[in-house]
């Protein structure tokens, strides 16, 4: 039987800020890390944490890209859902869907998505789950 659960990450990162949120709750005005979903005691579930973690970690790597050509981004959002599915070998990631949305001024929207594209094979969570299937939306506002 399959589980899945989804996060969004959502700021300014001009700022280095910004709003992490699960099924589990919300965390206001911080950069997301594993030591602080932990702290908090949210995000218990396997898939969940998953999704928040490739959450931030797309939107830093996506916010790095922008930021290599000179673009920095008003704000970014992406929503990750995680499907994790039961095998023999116990839980596994079989899907990741990231939806990413982003307000960049003076990009071209072929531009926007090569730059996603980069950030989601350089993103260390999707090289880490290189057996799921990632799949990416991304959209410029």
């Amino acid at each position: 039987m399959d589980r899945t659960a989804s996060a969004v990450w959502h700021g300014n990162l001009k700022e280095g800020n910004g709003t992490l949120s699960t099924q589990s709750g919300t965390l206001h005005e911080a950069q997301y890390s594993f030591g602080t979903r932990f702290e908090n005691g949210v995000g218990t579930n396997p898939e969940e944490l998953i999704a928040a973690a490739h959450a931030g970690c797309f939107t830093m790597a996506l916010s790095g890209q922008l930021t290599s050509v000179e673009l920095p981004p008003d704000s970014l959002e992406t929503t990750a859902t995680v499907t994790m599915e039961k095998t023999d070998d116990g839980p596994t990631v079989t899907k990741i869907h990231l939806v990413t949305r982003a307000k960049v001024p003076g990009i071209e929207k072929e531009k926007f998505c090569e730059l996603a594209k980069k950030a989601k094979e350089g993103c260390p969570i999707s090289r880490l789950l290189k057996a799921a299937e990632i799949t990416l939306d991304a959209q410029l506002v």
